[in-house]
């Protein structure tokens, strides 16, 4: 059986394989519906392979399949999928259509215990009883394990980055073949090219990862979840090497789920977010938790107009309008980090805007120190962390005392933040810029959350 664990006394459990299989990029593709009180849509994971297993994998698939038996004994499987070949394929290049926020939401079929019904058999999703026998068929597999906890995931698939226009760039020997194994190889090999592109292709490497997680399917992929984990794995594959590096997952959250609240604001309209505590981001999407699993990430997420969508991101997303009553709203990181730092907000949130232009500046020099006080943290700095676009890096980053911020309010207390709080933000960010140096982000978003934020999750 497995161990049930209290999230507000016990550690929680670290499911994900990180040493076979590493997510180094997610890009999120959600909708948010508050009707339902459910975001749901797709996530796709980019991964490299593990440590553990670039370093035993001389010594033969024994020794790492053994790990992976000693995990699989650890978890009780909850629900099986299989592929099914009637099963309607879900479009990768999204139609915004499908996942538009619905006027009613779509009852979850599955039971308290997250044990999924009958009726799910005609969508291709069985019940554990269904689940093909590990010691027949799953023994020699590899076990792609995820932490999740709270999630309905509905479908899983290889994703073929093969098929991206101007992906040849990225391929060594310059062409595509059609025999199976050379196009499985190929298209991790692409992956692994797009993960080690230098840092200052950053853009680039984003807009390839964009249009990766848009290519079609390549192929179902066999999972189970359980209290604490997503179980993936193909047919097949013994290895982390030879196992898809681009993965496709569809799923939606749960209305209790432990990551979000959804709740109304000061003024009494609906919003939700982030809680960070007790299981992070575990009942938001699939992800990796060990402390060596650190990642960049993409998201779009849409929702009806009169919501405000705030994420940690490194831009200050401007809306677009999809279609009448859909807004988008798309947010990056390129700085590498836990996915329990990834956070959203959504809500009839209002912009607090400065009184004027004159006061902007104000705010950006009143507070400035002299640069006796801060020439000495700059000089022949070194940073020790893995590649990327890092503002420790970059001389007008070093000088900045005040980053660019924006504040976020419920329309009831618009007056009260002008009064009070946009005094405030630039004397703590001069603080902080004088106590520590140059902020390792480049802006910040402030949001009034409602009396009932329990956590500090989203800072």
């Amino acid at each position: 059986m497995e161990t049930q664990l209290d999230p507000m006394k016990d550690d929680l459990p670290l499911m994900a394989n990180t040493s076979y299989m590493l997510v180094k990029h997610y890009i999120l593709d959600l909708d948010v519906d508050f009707k339902s009180k459910v975001i749901e849509g797709s996530i796709v994971l980019f991964f490299e392979t593990g440590s553990r297993y670039r370093k035993t994998s001389s010594t033969g698939k024994e020794c790492c399949q053994s790990q992976f038996d000693k995990t699989c004994k650890m978890k009780a499987p909850e629900s099986c999928y299989i592929p099914r070949t009637n099963v309607r394929a879900c479009s990768s290049k999204t139609d915004y259509n499908d996942f538009a926020v619905s006027d009613k939401g779509e009852e979850d079929p599955s039971d308290e215990n997250g044990n999924h019904s009958n009726n799910e058999h005609a969508s291709g999703i069985s019940s554990s009883k269904d689940c093909p026998d590990r010691e027949n068929h799953g023994n020699e597999d590899f076990l792609l394990v995820l932490d999740c906890c709270d999630l309905s995931v509905l479908k899983v698939e290889e994703v073929d980055v093969a098929a991206v226009s101007g992906i040849e760039k990225f391929i060594r020997s310059g062409k595509l073949t059609d025999a199976s194994k050379e196009l499985e190889n190929l298209r991790n090999q692409i992956v692994h090219e797009l993960l080690t592109l230098p840092a200052d292709r950053w853009k680039e490497q984003l807009y390839y990862f964009t249009h990766c997680s848009q290519a079609p399917g390549c192929g179902e992929l066999l999972f189970t979840t359980g209290t604490w984990s997503l179980e993936i794995r193909k047919s097949g594959i013994q290895t982390p090497t030879d196992f898809p590096h681009a993965v496709r997952i569809w799923y939606k959250t749960k209305p209790n789920g432990r990551s979000v609240t959804w709740t109304t604001d000061q003024s009494g309209r609906p919003c939700v977010y982030t809680m960070g505590s007790p299981i992070n981001n575990r009942a938001l999407f699939p992800c990796q938790e060990p402390p060596i699993a650190l990642s960049t990430w993409q998201a779009s997420v849409r929702a009806a107009s009169g919501f405000v969508v705030l994420m940690s991101g490194e831009n200050s997303a401007e809306p677009v309008q999809l279609r009448e009553g859909i807004l988008s709203w798309y947010y990056y990181v390129s700085m590498p980090m836990p996915a329990s730092t990834f956070t959203i907000a959504v809500g009839c949130w209002q912009e607090v805007k400065q009184q004027s232009l004159t006061a902007t500046i104000q705010t950006n020099t009143e507070f400035s120190f002299p640069s006796s006080q801060t020439d000495f943290r700059w000089h022949e700095e070194i940073c020790g962390h893995v590649e990327y676009p890092c503002r420790f890096q970059n001389p007008a980053a070093r000088l900045e005392t005040v980053i660019p911020y924006r504040v976020f309010s419920p329309w009831c207390l618009m007056e009260d933040c002008k009064e009070h709080l946009l005094q405030l933000i630039p004397q703590c960010l001069s603080a902080a810029y004088a106590t520590l140096g140059t902020h390792p982000f480049s802006r910040l978003d402030v949001l009034i959350v409602p009396s009932n934020f329990s956590s500090l999750g989203m800072a």
